[in-house]
């Protein structure tokens, strides 16, 4: 039926003489990926600005907090969507999703430059296609499974990296850990979260992996004054980059859909290393970006 509702308005346009309209290019979606690339790029840099006074523990916890509070008022209008038994569901994915892979990107930006988190994180979208094939029955298609191959190698070349002659395997190990758990909180969402208002659904998870959050960061509070940089840096990570950045991320999806949504990928690392150099002066060497290059390779291959 659009086909031929267009056509016929096409042929008539061309038969009156009429200049056709314009078509109005809709720059918000371009606009808002950007955005969330810059903010999703300097949770990286904030990490790294605020873990040295928190430590990993207390500065996921106010990160989870602050998130959690930002999307709560969406949570209280959809509670009778949340009876007791969905927080069965709940509460391990708020675990897997948000909780350890919170704590092992902030313990990374403890011993790497802020770039190498943001690169590991672009591993999320073909480890959500691996876990999917292994334990969900998913099809994996010999495309999608010669670009795991390609983003495990770029994997292996950052973890075999050295920044400024220090080792940085371990922080690319718990980065790609992190990515690993993403992956499987995503399987875990589309399969018992689906139907449940997005932000509603955010904030609930959020919530749960604070209170998961809780007893380590009380045992691991900061004992020493923590500066105002590292305050405010963790505040824009809660409020900002995880809060708000759900709310718009969310937001996309509705609009044009997770594919076109999940893009957002690969202005992270960009936006990453970006940040880190120019307000932290990290170097960017040949092997990061030799593997930065392969990781968002394949996922660009794995999504087309």
């Amino acid at each position: 039926m659009r086909g031929a509702g267009g056509n016929s308005g096409d042929g008539a346009g061309a038969m009156s003489g009429a200049t056709p309209a314009p078509v109005a290019r809709d720059w918000s979606t371009p606009l808002e990926l950007l955005g969330l690339g810059m903010v999703w790029g300097a949770s990286f840099l904030f990490m790294r600005i605020a873990v040295p006074d928190f430590g990993p523990y207390a500065l996921v916890e106010v990160r989870l907090l602050l998130g959690a509070l930002v999307l709560m008022p969406f949570l209280w209008r959809a509670r009778a969507l949340f009876p007791a038994r969905r927080w069965l569901w709940l509460a391990p994915i708020g675990l897997i999703n948000s909780a350890l892979p919170f704590v092992l990107f902030a313990w990374a930006a403890q011993r790497a430059p802020a770039a190498i988190g943001a690169i590991c994180n672009a591993m999320t979208v073909l480890f959500a296609a691996l876990v999917g094939y292994l334990f969900f029955g998913e099809k994996i298609g010999p495309r999608r499974a010669l670009a795991l191959l390609v983003g495990f190698s770029g994997v292996v070349v950052l973890a075999t990296a050295k920044v400024s002659g220090l080792a940085i395997g371990t922080a690319v190990a718990a980065g790609t850990v992190a990515a690993l758990l993403y992956g499987v909180g995503a399987n875990l969402v589309r399969r018992h979260m689906s139907g449940l208002p997005p932000a509603a659904s955010a904030a609930a998870t959020l919530g749960c992996a604070a209170l998961w959050m809780l007893p380590m960061a009380l045992n691991h509070w900061p004992r020493q004054p923590v500066s105002v940089a590292s305050w405010a840096s963790a505040i824009a990570l809660g409020i900002v980059c995880t809060g708000l950045a759900f709310l718009v991320f969310y937001r996309l999806i509705g609009r044009v859909g997770p594919s076109r949504a999940a893009t957002v990928t690969y202005l992270i690392p960009l936006f990453g290393a970006l940040f880190a150099w120019l307000f932290l002066g990290e170097p960017v060497t040949l092997q990061m970006l030799l593997a930065g290059g392969l990781i968002l390779g394949s996922v660009a291959v794995s999504q087309r």
